[in-house]
């Protein structure tokens, strides 16, 4: 795989398409979200995806920036955010992994607990704000469309009156990897499922829309 510094995050995202295989109960899965997703793109013009985890430090991060990118990538008008029941930081690992396959991360706030990062990547018309945070926060645009990613998320998650309809979208979570040597790899595998399907389900939205 050749990613050049230009179109790195692009490229990243196209092979994880075709290098991930995903298996057909989830496609269905994804397939469902997508066509909910495109009813409410359809009528309203634009939808927010809020991505729940439990500590909003690693998978919820990654939904959310894929789908950031996803947005850009097939020109839809989706805003991505993230939260969790818990608040931690935005973990470096799941930083390293983004920042290597092209993302830009600066600082809005720094502070050693949970700083605050402005995520871009080249061509980006706009930044997304990335720091851990409750899934309610003020930042999070309601009402939104409900992703967990993990299953304490979708099992202690309370009765979320913004959320205009919720899916439970697991992902094996890369924490176990984080004292490893291979963690990098760990995570970029991980990094690459969350793109893979991110890639699938937009690009389900944008065919129904057409």
């Amino acid at each position: 795989m050749i990613i050049t510094n230009l179109n790195k995050t692009k490229d990243f995202f196209e092979d994880a398409k075709s290098d991930i295989i995903i298996s057909e109960p989830r496609k269905t899965l994804l397939r469902n979200i997508a066509k909910k997703i495109a009813i409410y793109h359809d009528s309203d013009g634009s939808v927010n995806i809020n991505f729940i985890c439990t500590h909003n430090s690693r998978r919820s991060q990654l939904g959310q920036v894929w789908t950031y990118f996803a947005s850009d990538y097939f020109n839809l008008n989706i805003n991505s955010f993230s939260g969790g029941t818990e608040v931690t930081a935005f973990h470096r690992n799941t930083l390293k992994t983004l920042k290597d396959v092209g993302f830009i991360f600066t600082f809005e706030k720094f502070c050693h607990v949970n700083p605050v990062y402005n995520i871009s990547f080249n061509g980006s018309k706009r930044s997304i704000k990335g720091f851990s945070k409750l899934f309610n926060d003020s930042i999070n645009q309601s009402p939104y469309l409900v992703l967990t990613t993990c299953n304490n998320a979708d099992e202690n998650c309370p009765f979320i009156p913004e959320a205009i309809h919720r899916f439970h979208l697991p992902y094996k979570d890369p924490k176990y990897s984080d004292n490893l040597s291979n963690h990098e790899a760990i995570y970029l595998q991980t990094n690459k499922e969350i793109a893979a399907e991110m890639y699938f389900i937009f690009n389900e939205v944008n065919k129904q829309l057409v």
